[in-house]
């Protein structure tokens, strides 16, 4: 297989409803969009999830876009590939950016899974026909507002709420979520704000008595000590999520005994090929994965479902409608779950068409490639 014609796509999308998370709110997503192209024509989608600026990690979309158009692109045009996972290697010299590194490598598999007329849950070794879905709600003006949101979507079907939580807005809510709601599932997702100190350690002992499913990401993402002694401390098991980036830091974490549970996101850790890794060696571990997310539009969703069809991913997944974050998505069918069940597609490549349209319609820039 050889690319011959690739372009990346600045795209922004309104959000339905503002999310906020510990470092800011926001009422819309610029994502980048990655087109392969191959010598027959054919065509994969890749998306690059980055945020827009550099709170979840240092990536932004602005860096992502000068990444990809300088380094990953110009190293995958004309070069010949078998399988996905020798697409990474051609741009292996570039360290970290595993936001850019992800769109690119989606965009491979989509490509990869079409060629060779299969589901891209199949060609990644997934055996799951549906996954079970949650939704991540962001913290809200007031408790009553969070209730609000909270019923919406149990009302919806969706058996697993995740709860953002920052220094302030912590214990008060889960106690009126557990409370309204006594047998829902629920987790706790801190984005590392706290630090390591004997007042986040309290907050989290107060959150222990609530039965929540984890606590996700409760210190700074190089924070393996706090997050080793913490989980030694709480019958909560504790989720890593910003920590982990690579195979190396997941090892890190498993001989620290930093946590109990991964969320693996496919665009944190640089793509479907390095996400299929780390469930891997999680599963050899026994540690459950989940997949997160970073709101993808339709093309990194799908991805996000694909991987979570692997037998590893046991807990709910952030694999939500896409109407839950978006008015109208750019793949057609749009993701839809009925009771918090998302089907995986078993149609080849991706999984729905590409909205090529509404990509031209929303996008800020496009630059294009050829061998």
């Amino acid at each position: 297989m050889r690319i011959v014609n690739a372009a990346l796509h600045d795209v922004e999308l309104p959000l339905v409803h503002s999310f906020e998370t510990s470092s800011h709110r926001k009422s819309s997503l610029r994502h980048l969009l990655v087109e392969l192209t191959d010598e027959s024509g054919a065509t994969g989608w890749g998306e690059i999830a980055s945020p827009a600026g550099p709170y979840y990690a240092s990536e932004t979309t602005t860096i992502a876009w000068h990444t990809s158009t300088q380094y990953l692109l110009p190293a995958v045009l004309g070069a010949q590939w078998d399988h996905p996972d020798q697409v990474t290697e051609l741009f292996s010299k570039v360290r970290g950016h595993w936001f850019a590194k992800a769109g690119v490598d989606i965009a491979a598999w989509t490509l990869y899974a079409d060629q060779i007329q299969q589901p891209l849950a199949q060609a990644l070794g997934g055996s799951r026909s549906t996954v079970v879905a949650g939704v991540s709600l962001g913290i809200e003006p007031s408790i009553d507002a969070l209730l609000e949101q909270v019923a919406t979507h149990v009302e919806s079907g969706y058996p697993r709420v995740k709860l953002k939580i920052a220094p302030g807005w912590d214990v008060e809510p889960v106690r009126a979520v557990r409370g309204a709601y006594p047998d829902l599932d629920v987790h706790v997702d801190a984005n590392g704000a706290y630090p390591g100190d004997a007042e986040a350690f309290e907050v989290f002992r107060a959150l222990d008595q609530h039965r929540l499913t984890m606590i996700e990401q409760p210190f700074a993402p190089r924070n393996f000590l706090d997050s080793a002694r913490l989980q030694a401390e709480l019958e909560t098991p504790v989720c890593l999520d910003e920590s982990v980036e690579t195979l190396d830091d997941l090892r890190t974490a498993l001989q620290l005994r930093a946590g109990g549970v991964l969320n693996i996101k496919v665009s944190r850790m640089g793509g479907l090929s390095a996400a299929r890794a780390a469930h891997d060696l999680a599963q050899e571990a026994g540690w459950p994965v989940w997949c997160g997310g970073m709101h993808e539009f339709g093309i990194g969703r799908l991805a996000n479902v694909a991987i979570s069809s692997l037998p590893g991913f046991t807990l709910p997944s952030d694999v939500s409608a896409s109407s839950k974050y978006y008015a109208e998505d750019i793949i057609d069918p749009a993701v839809s779950a009925d009771h918090g069940v998302v089907t995986v597609p078993t149609v080849p490549g991706l999984g729905a068409a590409v909205r090529t349209d509404l990509i031209a319609a929303h996008a800020a820039r496009t630059e294009t490639f050829t061998a």
